[in-house]
């Protein structure tokens, strides 16, 4: 690995490279250079949601490129055009009005960008665990990895606490995480911070980097109210979640809650880079009066539009928002048929197609992120692709999002890989000298509600 790596920068923290190299990539499989299969249960960077290579993709792109790839940033062209307007009938009002972009880091610097003129303001709130990109104002509002070693933050970001239900830090008289407790702790933290200039507040409807946390049901409606009482704009980052990964075409659908901004990427291009921001009329207005500035080299380009374009229509003509729903069950019905079999197993939770596995700490001291790690590569061994979070402490939570292309038999079989994993790596380690039953493994205590298998 050395040598074939001996001329890349290393950008990945601590992480390295897997240690294979991948020649090509069809449908929900990723082949490697020595000729092995990998079942890829990650959809690439979490963004492949219609497999590797799909035919409509392949043939837009082919198309596309020989007829009109990319322009002055400044020019227009049909596909632009066209995804524009189709985004818009995908939305509920007011969302009208796009702009495209690349990646996820870029539509969020655009949004953060646009809401700080709009308001006026310029302070912007966050989870603790959140991941919005690597440039600069998406950096600031980034609290899981990246912060340490680069120098100041920039004035006026802040933290909001996790609602993680798995493992809460406020709880009510039954142990269960009070949320709205939670939330009224935070904002009164952040108040007291605040020099008055509250502009924005960014988050996703499930942290995925931060470890597949499902906002619970009413936490949307009641984080919208609170941006409203501070004349704040809300801004959703649906870079994972948008587009029928979690059975809805957009997360924010099961709350009834509208953001005043919303930031796509990742599965908007199925794997290609291409971005959007979606907002009002109203706030597009006040933008363009103040003189929004974000003029990129490929804002608005056609070749990723057109393919943005395929997207929506296969994502449309074969109802996978429903199929994610499908498999997200099946999926999640393995996993908790797992749980009950390996006290490792701490909890299940997500939602459709992207879904958090979380393993607890053995009492012999062997720690969640080092079991997480081992059972990461007994399943390369095996031929199954697997992410866990790459975060101190919550390395052995999994995320699980195989693209919505997926059969039946493909969810089984990466089921059946994971827990022969399972098996092999807790085997060693009791065979090692772990306890040998089932309290061999400390679960993280059972909160009722928390949407997942909790072990007693």
């Amino acid at each position: 690995m050395d040598d074939i790596t001996r001329h890349l920068v290393r950008y990945s923290g601590r992480g390295g490279f897997s240690e294979d190299v991948i020649y090509r990539a069809e449908g929900s499989t990723v082949f490697t250079s020595d000729g092995r299969a990998l079942l890829d249960f990650t959809s690439g960077q979490m963004s492949a949601i219609l497999g590797h290579s799909h035919p409509e993709i392949v043939a837009t792109v082919r198309e596309q490129v020989a007829r009109l790839d990319h322009l002055y940033s400044g020019m227009l062209s049909r596909p632009v055009l066209d995804l524009a307007g189709r985004l818009a009938d995908t939305l509920p009002a007011p969302l009208t009005k796009t702009m495209l972009l690349t990646t996820g880091a870029e539509s969020n610097e655009a949004a953060l960008r646009m809401a700080k003129l709009v308001t006026g303001k310029h302070e912007v709130v966050s989870f603790a665990r959140s991941w919005h990109g690597m440039t600069q104002a998406a950096a600031n509002a980034t609290y899981s990895a990246g912060r340490a070693g680069y120098g100041p933050a920039a004035p006026g970001n802040f933290a909001l606490p996790v609602p993680d239900r798995f493992r809460p830090d406020i709880v009510d008289a039954d142990g269960v995480l009070d949320w709205r407790r939670q939330l009224d702790l935070g904002f009164a933290m952040i108040d007291a911070q605040s020099v008055g200039s509250l502009a924005a507040c960014l988050v996703e409807p499930v942290l995925s980097s931060g470890g597949v946390i499902d906002l619970p049901p009413g936490y949307l409606a009641a984080l919208r109210d609170k941006c409203r009482e501070r004349g704040m704009l809300l801004i959703l980052d649906e870079a994972q979640t948008g587009l029928c990964r979690t059975g809805d075409w957009y997360a924010f659908e099961r709350d009834g809650v509208v953001p005043d901004i919303l930031t796509l990427s990742k599965t908007l291009g199925a794997g290609l880079p291409l971005a959007a921001v979606v907002t009002s009329a109203e706030i597009e207005q006040e933008a363009y009066d103040r003189g929004f500035l974000f003029f990129t080299t490929h804002v608005n380009d056609p070749l990723p539009a057109a393919v943005g374009n395929t997207v929506l229509t296969v994502l449309a003509r074969d109802r996978l928002d429903l199929r994610a729903g499908v498999l997200g069950e099946r999926l999640r019905a393995g996993l908790h048929e797992l749980a009950a079999r390996h006290p490792v197993i701490g909890d299940v939770r997500g939602r459709g197609l992207l879904v958090g596995l979380e393993l607890v700490d053995g009492v012999d001291g062997t720690d969640a992120d080092r079991i997480g790690a081992a059972v990461t590569r007994r399943c390369a061994e095996l031929g199954l692709h697997m992410n866990i979070v790459q975060l101190p402490g919550l390395g052995g939570t999994f995320r699980i999002a195989p693209p919505l292309t997926a059969t039946d038999s493909e969810i089984d079989r990466g089921l059946d890989i994971l827990d022969t994993a399972l098996s092999d790596v807790t085997g060693t380690l009791l065979a090692a000298g772990g306890p040998a039953h089932r309290d061999g493994f400390r679960p993280a205590r059972a909160v009722a509600g928390s949407g997942g298998q909790a072990l007693p």
